[in-house]
């Protein structure tokens, strides 16, 4: 796995995964607020510069899993390198 330096912090893009370190794939999130404990444990890789207020009404869900049955869809997505 390759971890990063960036902070957990409200709106950094990072990759998901199960109990396994190398298990990330195609999964990403979006941290709702700062996450501190993610740190050096998952790999972030962006950050939304623009838009938060839209991410801020992205549907949650409730639990562990964090489970919406009902999920927004992405319509529109731009991706800079």
């Amino acid at each position: 796995a390759e971890f990063s330096n960036l902070a957990h912090e409200k709106g950094i893009l990072s990759m998901a995964r199960s109990q396994d370190p190398n298990s990330a794939n195609s999964q990403f999130f979006i941290c709702f607020a700062n996450a501190p404990h993610l740190d050096r444990n998952y790999t972030a890789f962006g950050k939304v510069i623009e838009g938060m207020e839209f991410v801020d009404n992205i549907k949650r869900g409730d639990g562990s899993s964090g489970s919406v049955s009902d999920p927004d869809k992405i319509i529109s997505l731009r991706s800079a390198e």
